[in-house]
């Protein structure tokens, strides 16, 4: 859906509908452009064609019917979502959750981190023009889809995660099936490399553009790889330690601006990239420690009784950042209140000022490289 406005103060200067239905906009969003000829003036983002009033279901559901919604927080990396609701009403209710589940939780979650990462970053550079990368991209996410079907028995949303553990325990051999994944994706990524990441037309294209240094990311509230891409060096699963990731190693990728500024497009891009071989390494240390510490059926602890009292709040590395969950409970088997907090609601904030001065076209690469869904920001 596209409109031109004329308007009334310039004869030079155009208001340009881009959206709702856009199909760079990665969602029922839409950005009012005023611009004059190809250089815009700002782009407004005007949300709310995807509200669910799920936090109002969020009060009517029981704590564990609410389970399966959180898949419609972020429809493309619903785990995490799985995970910080869960997390929140044990903080609230006091429930002691297995390591195995733990475990299960840390592994689900990263690879539906890489399979996010597969939609944004070949949707972000078929954007912009490059149309090869998406379908190497899609051809992992769909491995992907099949080990997670395996797993729990659902491809997009996967209502795995329970509140004391997970749903199921792994199947057997699929821990073998991952590795073998494993092993053949790590020469993906050096392949996605050579064809798009450092691709010289593809660094022209997105180098120094819409730079976001690291104060102003904060000061924007950005989160997960836009803010690190910023050079700010913060990850939830680092700094606030959750489930089983202190013991486990990792790096935190971060933008230097090696083939532009700090926090340009391409940062962005970049850090995605390397945070694929990082949660590859995650799950790499999972599987061999799953076997080691703990004992197969045990990845559940069921609360018989869920009518919890007080407030708690929880927060976890979504595959777009910190996710945070608050819940209140007044003694029912539902909540009185609940609450999230999403990477994507906030990255909007700062597109109306990134957007000025820069071509219409680079807009879609701007907004690309955030990578926003629409149901995080329409809740």
């Amino acid at each position: 859906m596209s409109q031109i406005i004329l308007s009334q103060d310039s004869g030079d200067e155009m208001i340009l509908n881009m959206g709702p239905q856009h199909p760079s906009t990665h969602g029922v969003i839409r950005f009012i452009v005023r611009t004059d000829g190809e250089i815009m003036k700002d782009a407004d983002p005007d949300v709310g064609y995807l509200h669910r009033s799920i936090e109002k279901i969020a009060e009517k559901c029981t704590f564990e019917g609410f389970m399966p919604y959180t898949d419609r927080v972020d429809y493309v990396a619903a785990m995490t979502a799985n995970e910080v609701w869960a997390m929140a009403v044990e903080k609230l209710a006091d429930i002691e959750v297995p390591r195995r589940a733990y475990y299960l939780r840390a592994i689900s979650s990263e690879l539906s981190r890489i399979s996010s990462h597969c939609i944004a970053l070949g949707a972000m550079a078929m954007d912009i023009g490059a149309i090869t990368p998406f379908p190497y991209a899609l051809r992992e996410r769909e491995y992907l889809n099949d080990l997670i079907a395996d797993l729990c028995g659902a491809r997009l949303t996967f209502n795995y995660h329970r509140i004391g553990g997970v749903g199921w325990d792994l199947p057997v051999g699929w821990a073998d099936k991952c590795r073998h994944w494993l092993d053949h994706f790590e020469g993906v990524v050096a392949e996605f490399d050579r064809l798009i990441t450092f691709n010289e037309i593809f660094i022209t294209r997105l180098a120094k553009l819409a730079v976001i240094p690291g104060p102003e990311a904060i000061d924007y509230g950005l989160v997960g790889p836009n803010l690190r891409a910023s050079g700010v060096d913060f990850d939830v699963r680092r700094d606030v330690p959750y489930s089983v990731y202190p013991d486990l190693q990792f790096d935190v990728p971060i933008g230097h601006g090696q083939m532009g500024a700090v926090g340009d497009c391409w940062d962005r891009f970049w850090v995605r990239v390397r945070e694929w071989e990082q949660s590859a390494r995650i799950v790499r240390q999972c599987l061999d420690r799953i076997e080691v510490e703990t004992k197969p059926g045990e990845f559940l602890n069921k609360p018989k009784k869920l009518k919890p009292k007080g407030e708690a709040f929880a927060r976890v590395e979504a595959a777009r950042g910190d996710m945070g969950c608050y819940v209140v409970g007044d003694g029912q088997a539902n909540a009185y209140r609940a609450r999230f907090r999403t990477g994507s609601f906030n990255a909007m904030g700062i597109i109306r000022k990134k957007s000025a001065g820069l071509m219409v076209a680079d807009l879609v690469a701007l907004i690309a490289s955030f990578d926003v869904v629409a149901p995080e920001i329409d809740r």
